[in-house]
């Protein structure tokens, strides 16, 4: 596949994943964080149930008995824990805490990926990484770059902090993937697993089966959207970004966020934009192009 093509998709990955933070901020009020993840991914299993029929049952279970605690702590973390964390601190932080915070995963990625893949960054990636990061400051920040000193932490951004090392670590580690797994395959198995891990912690809550239908009626436009787009898209295409052009670059896309969540809310909220996005997208765009493109039209000259 073209990078061309493998940045497009990242790009559509991050846009779905903006839309998951908009609507669960918004749906948070009415259910708890362990539901928001049980019900997403309870879909995403029922989804993918023809799926199963397109796989190599046996030699996926062959692969993940070969590779039990490896694979096993992948689902934990991708599927069980992170969008968990996320929606935890949605209930208790506020968006531009929740954007700042989540904006170092890029660089996450990039410190893990050298010392557990030993990936070599160049100076220009890591220059293009620390513009981007500061163009999401700058933008979330609503270009006050003073008010980071009045910022206000609250226990939601711990979890939001955990939520980014918990992805930083999955997007490093799933480089490591057996080789006998299609991405396919993959997937399937990441989210059956991390379903299994995520049951009993639903379970233990003892919510009332009324209650969960009424949240299903009430929200179940919500459920589809991260399913469908969030989740099963998204992954996947996170998933061929880190396979093709690896995870150091691949992580640079989550700085499209708060442009796409600027944008949403424009097209859906009516809220206007302002001078301040034009000028974070600027860094933002010019830190992508120098992580993503300068190194490659170095090596093809």
């Amino acid at each position: 596949m073209k990078e061309g093509q493998v940045y497009l998709l990242l790009g559509l990955c991050v846009l779905f994943w903006s839309g998951n933070f908009v609507l669960g901020r918004f749906v948070s009020s009415e259910m708890q964080a362990v539901e928001l993840a049980f019900f997403r991914w309870l879909f995403v299993v029922i989804l993918t149930i023809p799926l199963l029929f397109k796989i190599d049952i046996k030699k996926v279970i062959k692969v993940y008995k070969e590779n039990f605690l490896f694979l096993s702590f992948l689902a934990f973390i991708g599927i069980t824990l992170f969008n968990t964390l996320v929606y935890i601190a949605l209930h208790t932080t506020t968006a531009t805490n929740a954007l700042l915070i989540n904006s170092i995963i890029p660089i996450l990625i990039l410190i893990l990926s050298f010392l557990i893949l030993k990936t070599k960054i160049s100076k220009l990636q890591t220059i293009g990484i620390l513009l981007s990061t500061f163009g999401v400051i700058f933008l979330v920040l609503k270009g006050n770059l003073s008010s980071i000193f009045h910022l206000e932490f609250t226990k939601g951004d711990l979890w939001i902090i955990a939520s980014s090392i918990t992805w930083a670590t999955y997007s490093t580690l799933i480089k490591l993937k057996p080789k006998a797994l299609t991405h396919l395959e993959l997937f399937i198995l990441i989210v059956y697993v991390g379903f299994i891990f995520l049951l009993p912690w639903y379970l233990i809550q003892g919510y009332s089966i009324q209650r969960e239908l009424t949240i299903l009626q009430n929200n179940w436009y919500f459920f589809v959207y991260v399913s469908v787009f969030a989740s099963l898209t998204s992954f996947y295409l996170w998933h061929l970004g880190i396979e093709e052009i690896g995870a150091e670059k691949t992580g640079q896309f989550t700085h499209l966020m708060p442009l796409f969540g600027a944008s949403l809310a424009f097209i859906f909220l009516d809220e206007i934009p302002h001078l301040y996005h034009l000028i974070g997208a600027l860094f933002i765009g010019v830190g992508i192009y120098l992580s993503l493109f300068i190194k490659k039209q170095k090596y093809n000259t």
